[in-house]
């Protein structure tokens, strides 16, 4: 459809007491994403000309998360129509359309968005998301005309017991003409039982002035807003099925969908299986042909393709993991890079580490990155092999085709082809080309 002038304002003031946390409601995640960048995601979309944030007082996290849009604070929260009115100095429209939208209600749909647009096009002042319910609870009730249109939207503190009775509820975002929107805010008063201004109160005022309201319906799931930490599960299990079934489509096997969890962001290829209780935090990329066993949690990594991770393997973040290669049971990987064809195949911590293509990491290794001051990075070359039981003291290197025996600590560089046994002196015993010979048997 063509939209003509729009613009938007994203009410995200509240306090979200009901989260029971010092964090800004619209904070709050869902599959690793902030609930409020959900709804910035759809509005976007539309291609509004301008979109402004109302804030609490003091709430520069939000303010950075959405920058750079403009937002502006509501200094103090006497309701939605207050903090409505916090943003007229950011509103320049004076034709066309300004949205209205809560901060912290993310399924609403662009197509939805759309209607309620199309809906002032046609002539109505004002448009309010509704939906039907077979249990209203607390939501504020959408009373309409013999014309199926809207007279006004009853709080439920307000709410007569007749009115108490109506299914159809206000689902909270609206759409109003930028010609009346400031003209009607204006009158709105605070008498009503919590003495504040109410937005759904422009509803009345618009009717006494015999503009035209109208309910664009939808449906109770869409319009859900996110209030206390049980909505948040709720909306994670809606978000998770999502991605799920959008993954499956693309053609990767999952063993058990509701066991394994995705970040919004993830990036996944063709032909991957995925095995019971896994988990994916953000920024995880894999590629094609990999099998990620049970139990594994993966974070801020890439993995290659045809790569097997786990069973009860961690991918820590800022880690690489090779085409080819195997990362075993009780591994764990963090900011390295494992070349192709690499194997770290049983009980081993790789961290701040290189490990060149084709080399084997014996069970029980540990590279020793920290000295309790400072982190230190570990390189090992091609085709090497670390025995088991093995600890690399970082900083150090081992070469190409080197070999540490088992039950080594390797404090000093091992060159090329050389054979590594922990010594009893104060340096290491290092021969010399020994590995080298050893393939010439």
């Amino acid at each position: 459809m063509l939209i003509r002038d729009l613009e938007v304002i994203i009410l995200a003031a509240g306090l979200g007491t009901r989260m029971n946390s010092k964090k800004p409601k619209v904070l709050h995640e869902v599959a690793g994403k902030p609930i409020i960048n959900y709804l910035l995601e759809t509005v976007e979309k539309l291609k509004p000309k301008n979109i402004t944030f109302v804030l609490g007082p003091n709430d520069q996290l939000t303010k950075n998360l959405v920058n750079p849009y403009p937002s502006v604070i509501q200094k103090t929260r006497e309701g939605t129509a207050h903090a409505v009115m916090a943003a007229k100095g950011a509103i320049s429209l004076k034709e066309g359309t300004v949205l209205i939208l809560f901060g912290a209600d993310p399924f609403v749909e662009a197509c939805t968005l759309e209607k309620m647009i199309e809906s002032i096009n046609l002539g109505s002042k004002i448009v309010v998301l509704g939906f039907e319910t077979k249990v209203p609870g607390k939501y504020g009730r959408l009373k309409l005309n013999k014309k199926d249109e809207l007279i006004s939207i009853v709080e439920h503190k307000d709410a007569s017991q007749q009115e108490l009775l109506i299914n159809l509820c206000n689902g909270g975002s609206m759409a109003v003409d930028a010609s009346v929107l400031w003209s009607l805010l204006d009158k709105i008063d605070n008498n009503n039982a919590k003495k504040e201004y109410y937005l759904t109160d422009i509803v009345r005022i618009a009717k006494y002035e015999d503009f035209k309201c109208t309910v664009i319906r939808a449906t109770e799931g869409e319009l859900m807003g996110i209030d206390s930490k049980n909505d948040l599960s709720v909306a994670e299990r809606k978000i998770q099925k999502k991605i799920r079934n959008n993954i499956m489509e693309q053609g990767v096997t999952l063993i058990d969908p509701e066991t394994v969890y995705f970040s919004d962001d993830i990036i996944i290829g063709n032909d991957v299986v995925i095995e019971p209780n896994v988990f994916f935090g953000k920024g995880v990329i894999i590629g094609n042909n990999c099998c990620i066993r049970a139990f594994s949690y993966i974070e801020n990594a890439e993995i290659k393709n045809n790569v097997t991770i786990g069973p009860f393997a961690r991918i820590r973040p800022g880690s690489e993991i090779g085409s080819g290669s195997n990362i075993g049971n009780f591994v764990e990987i963090k900011n390295s890079n494992i070349s192709e064809n690499a194997k770290v195949n049983h009980l081993a911590y790789v961290g701040d580490s290189s490990i060149g293509k084709g080399s084997n990491i014996g069970a029980g290794t540990i590279t020793a990155n920290f000295d309790g001051v400072k982190k230190s990075k570990t390189f090992i070359g091609e085709k090497t092999s670390i025995g088991s039981n093995s600890v690399l003291v970082a900083p150090v290197k081992v070469g190409d085709g080197a070999v540490v025996a088992a039950g080594s600590v390797v404090r000093d560089d091992v060159p090329d082809h050389s054979l590594h046994v922990e010594s009893k002196r104060s340096s290491d015993l290092i021969r010399d080309d020994w590995a080298k010979n050893r393939t010439k048997k």
